[in-house]
């Protein structure tokens, strides 16, 4: 039977992100990924929602689609989400660009920029991510990372530090399973062999490839069984530009 795509973005609850760890995954080294945004989500149903992201240019970061809402406060410069420090920079999101085929049914096209309200300060544990060009197609068996503050286990509560994974790329016959996977607009990650995998609350954070975002976590299955579906992000460089040169 094939399976209907779960989005991995997490509910914050009491204001403290119920966004644990990634599964299978290790605590990262504080701000040894400075181009990672934590997202707090209010949206006009139910309590405020998180994501990841990551910083693209000083005023725009990168996401999936289906983190959009009413409003977003973006935190820079996080490890602890729910310990304040100096590193971090707290800004509101003044416009939120979602793809304009993005599909709520299949999530096709799951990705998003969020315009900042003013430009991020680059520092140490700020900076940004470079993008793979429009013809960069990564191919299957390549190793990447995944970070996020995302959940450690299917009913494990969050962590709060941010956490990342090593997982493998893929054939595409490996998330056949998923009735609207389309190789061409995203990436199978994940050893269907191995319990490593993203989960809620990693939704829009970047999988990294050699150092490049290749792709930005969107689905997976309910019970965190690897693989897991990315936004192929080399598929939609022209719109990134596009959106980007306009404001």
């Amino acid at each position: 039977m094939p399976l209907l795509p779960l989005p991995l973005l997490l509910f914050l609850l009491y204001s403290r992100a119920e966004t644990g760890q990634i599964i299978g995954g290790t605590e990262c080294k504080p701000h040894s990924r400075p181009y990672m945004a934590f997202l707090e989500i209010v949206t006009s149903r139910g309590p405020p929602q998180a994501c990841g992201g990551f910083l693209i240019r000083r005023n725009f970061v990168l996401t999936a689609a289906h983190c959009a809402g009413r409003s977003i406060t973006v935190t820079l410069g996080a490890h602890n989400i729910t310990e304040k420090e100096d590193t971090w920079q707290r800004i509101e999101v003044v416009k939120q660009f979602r793809h304009p085929k993005y599909n709520e049914s299949t999530l096709h096209h799951d990705i998003m920029l969020l315009k900042l309200k003013e430009k991020a300060i680059l520092a140490l544990a700020v900076g940004t991510l470079p993008l793979p060009s429009q013809f960069n197609f990564v191919p299957p068996g390549r190793m990447c990372r995944v970070a996020g503050w995302g959940r450690t286990g299917v009913m494990e509560p969050m962590s709060d530090t941010l956490q990342e994974v090593k997982l493998r790329l893929m054939g595409p016959e490996a998330c056949s399973h998923f009735r609207d996977f389309d190789h061409n607009l995203q990436l199978c990650v994940g050893n269907p062999k191995k319990t490593k995998s993203a989960f809620k609350g990693d939704s829009g954070g970047p999988l990294l490839c050699a150092g490049v975002a290749q792709g930005i976590v969107s689905y997976g299955r309910r019970d965190a069984k690897p693989p897991a579906v990315f936004t192929r992000i080399s598929h939609y460089r022209p719109w990134i530009n596009k959106v980007l040169q306009a404001n």
